[in-house]
């Protein structure tokens, strides 16, 4: 069986995780690790999109030095953020990062524009103020938007510069605000009244779908060439593809984010929905993650960086659980989306300016926990299911305290695996495209073979 490269990219880290199929059971290795993140440009939080590109290629370059040759590659990142391109193909720079606070009104004049209730019919995303939808308005508003001829979202940003080809994907696209639930397309009524030109897209390609091979210039720098395709390029699309649930069950996608949802078969945009602030965003086969986003880990990793890092994970934990704090905070608020300093941003929250660090931290667990607990109740009264289960996924799983919180609070069963969920559902699109005989159930058969699902 051939080997495939999954690239997994997130907000604070990215990998390269190398798969191989063998007896039904995934074997990979870590191939590359690497550092990523915002930094500020003019007063602007931005990305550093040729340091990410410099990176992608550093980790498939070690591949090849390492004799481990895949055959395909397929790339993950966030969503929401995109690289514009003029007529002559050049990019528009910066890359404005969705932790910018650019698009403060842009939410509520997009809304006069079409309304809410408009836009939620329409497309089911809930209203986040960093959703591309709003940062193109922002881009409309500065005349970046002007000579602007096509976008990328970042994971179809980093494949073209591996092939020159510009291609779009299903998943990452439906989490611009701008995709009709219905039709899986761009709607073009909304973006034609929002002045923004739907053909900035092109066709909205599925997971398992061919970009291209390697371009000269790439194949010059890794040694050898490489089939890049679309996996599932939503990071949480990827985790869920190869997360282990069934109809009933509630997947927690736990990383920098934590999104918490389920998955359907058809997307819910009743009142209801949009009420409880509910996305239906796209994901393998067209099935729709009904689902919702917390502040998940940024949390700690930002407390973490405020205390110079002095404390492992595990001692933090450790701090909270010894402390009998009660005050919650609400993960969701946008005063904790980029601060200057989370733990003074938490303090202030709270009202308490020397709030002990272990208290602190005991509130954001209890918080977290709370917030899995009423978004699974509102799964339940919303899109009319019965959650027996929840299953966790990602780095985040490591957590054993927060596991065990979100077991005590939801008071459903809770599974722990895989701890490298995105990476394992990017590996999966990769077999599906190499064997079409393997389908989405077969893939997922695979993950429960490959790797331990712990009961919590």
């Amino acid at each position: 069986m051939s080997y495939c490269l999954a690239i997994d990219i997130g907000a604070s880290s990215g990998r390269h995780i190398l798969g191989e199929l063998k007896n039904g059971r995934l074997e990979t290795k870590e191939i590359y690790r690497f550092e990523n993140g915002f930094k500020e440009q003019d007063g602007t939080l931005i990305w550093d999109i040729e340091k990410l590109t410099a990176d992608v290629v550093a980790g498939i370059a070690e591949c090849g030095r390492l004799g481990l040759i895949p055959e395909t590659v397929a790339i993950d990142t966030w969503g929401v953020d995109y690289v514009l391109f003029d007529g002559e193909g050049k990019e528009l720079l910066p890359c404005v990062s969705y932790r910018d606070g650019r698009t403060a009104s842009a939410v509520e004049e997009v809304f006069s524009v079409v309304s809410k209730e408009e836009l939620y019919a329409k497309t089911g995303i809930q209203t986040q103020p960093y959703n591309t939808i709003f940062q193109l308005w922002c881009d409309k508003k500065s005349g970046k938007l002007d000579g602007a001829k096509r976008l990328l979202m970042i994971p179809e940003y980093l494949s073209f510069r591996l092939t020159g080809v510009m291609k779009n994907e299903y998943t990452n696209a439906s989490t611009t605000g701008l995709v009709n639930a219905d039709s899986k397309k761009i709607d073009q009524e909304v973006c034609e009244r929002l002045g923004i030109d739907p053909r900035l897209f092109g066709e909205l390609n599925l997971p398992s779908a061919y970009i291209g091979n390697f371009s000269e210039e790439i194949k010059a720098k890794v040694g050898f060439d490489a089939k890049v395709i679309f996996c599932p390029s939503h990071d949480t699309a990827s985790a869920v593809a190869a997360c282990p649930i069934d109809e009933n069950a509630v997947f927690i996608s736990s990383g920098t984010w934590s999104l918490v949802g389920t998955e359907n078969l058809y997307p819910v945009t009743t009142p209801e929905a949009m009420a409880a602030n509910f996305s239906n965003e796209g994901g393998i086969n067209y099935r729709f993650r009904f689902l919702k986003n917390i502040m998940g880990m940024w949390l700690f990793q930002n407390i973490r960086k405020n205390l110079d890092k002095k404390f492992t994970y595990d001692e933090m934990m450790e701090m909270a659980m010894a402390s009998s704090y009660d005050r919650l905070i609400d993960p969701t608020d946008d005063c904790f989306l980029a601060p200057e300093n989370m733990v003074g941003a938490i303090r202030a929250y709270l009202g308490e300016p020397d709030l002990p660090i272990g208290d602190l931290l005991k509130s954001v667990y209890l918080s977290l926990a709370t917030s899995y607990k009423n978004t699974v109740e509102e799964i339940e009264k919303v899109a009319g299911k019965k959650v027996d289960r929840i299953a966790i996924v990602g780095g985040g799983s490591k957590d054993k305290y927060l596991n065990q919180l979100t077991k005590e609070y939801t008071g459903r069963r809770v599974t722990v695996g895989p701890t490298e969920g995105t990476a394992a559902g990017n590996l999966i699109s990769q077999l599906i495209y190499l064997d079409p005989t393997l389908d989405l159930e077969g893939a997922r058969r695979i993950v429960i073979n490959t790797f331990e699902i712990q009961e919590v």
